[in-house]
């Protein structure tokens, strides 16, 4: 039986080499694997390495694994700043050691330690990495409201099907969630309200509470989380595996235009959805709050519409709203 593969480190008077020999094979990948580890954690602390030989003139058989585990070497080596030159490797091997240098994924880097000019380093690559993706997104969004001013000026190039089937999808299809969970919340900010209120004997307003709280920021902001949880993400999927299929390009190959085709009727669907969202979230985060201040509180119905006609004027209800479209083309792009 041919001699599995193994793999050692030796000192000589030129410093570090490693001898491979045997069968460099899936079989034996574990065992390699837990060698080179072994190997590694020896070695680790030498410093001063620069060219290592990783001689291989007594490898009797290599695999697309071995080969691997090769690579995977000759990157710990790197890691240290130290070259493993592979030497003495049969010529029947060498084609498959260039391929696999091709298509066999490097194994992840080790960090290293860093000190003051690695973090700066990274700070700038993070600031220059976000200042693209703003200038992206700015970009994009320029698109969509070129597209939208074109579409505007021909309005037979409307489409109203898809336009139609989104607000289906983004808004009919969202009440159950979202009157469930506005439901629930009101229950929750009205019953901790009250929690704290009564220590003041002030417990009526936590109708004050429930109603500015819910029609200016809780509302909006759930049925946005929601919007984007539930719409976003199908967006998201969608438009990627058209993508993939490379349906995108087959849209322009057709003479049609991409963002008026796909961007623009699902931007337009949840500008008009979520508001509609936002104010069925407040009846319902509403209804919420009523139903525990009448089981819980001791406040019943008409008192309970009575201080809330007094705690909520109309520009309270509409900068809830009127945050709702912001919220939508955000989401939506």
């Amino acid at each position: 039986m041919a001699e599995e593969g193994w793999i050692e480190a030796r000192q000589d008077g030129r410093g570090l080499a490693f001898a491979a020999g045997g069968r460099w094979l899936v079989s034996g990948a574990r065992t390699l694997d837990r060698r080179l580890a072994a190997i590694d954690r020896s070695v680790g602390g030498r410093s001063g390495l620069r060219r290592v030989r990783i001689d291989c003139g007594k490898i009797e058989a290599l695999g697309t694994v071995g080969a691997g585990v090769m690579l995977r070497l000759q990157a710990a080596l790197a890691r240290r700043r130290a070259a493993g030159a592979v030497r003495k490797l049969a010529g029947r091997f060498v084609p498959l050691l260039g391929q696999a240098e091709k298509y066999v994924p490097a194994p992840p880097a080790i960090p290293a330690a860093a000190g003051p000019l690695d973090l700066l380093a990274q700070l700038g690559s993070w600031a220059v990495a976000n200042a693209r993706e703003a200038a992206a997104v700015l970009s994009f969004f320029g698109l969509v409201v070129v597209t939208g001013l074109g579409t505007f000026r021909h309005i037979g190039r409307v489409r109203l099907v898809a336009f139609v089937s989104h607000m289906q999808r983004t808004g009919v299809s969202a009440l159950p969630i979202v009157g469930l969970l506005s439901f629930l919340i009101g229950i929750v900010v009205s019953y901790q309200g009250a929690e704290q209120l009564r220590y003041f004997g002030a417990e009526i307003f936590t109708v004050n509470l429930l109603g500015i709280g819910f029609l200016r920021e809780l509302g909006v902001l759930m049925t946005a989380i929601i919007v984007a949880g539930r719409s976003g993400s199908a967006f998201t999927a969608e438009i990627g595996t058209m993508r993939v299929n490379e349906e995108v390009d087959a849209l322009t190959t057709l003479g049609l235009e991409p963002m008026e085709v796909l961007v623009w009727p699902r931007i337009a669907a949840l500008v008009i959805t979520l508001p509609l969202l936002t104010f069925y979230a407040n009846v319902m985060g509403l209804l919420g709050g009523a139903f525990i201040c009448d089981t819980a509180l001791g406040i019943p119905l008409p008192l309970f519409l009575q201080q809330l006609h007094g705690a909520v004027t109309g520009w309270t209800f509409w900068l809830g709203i009127l945050k709702a479209p912001f919220f939508a083309v955000c989401i939506a792009l």
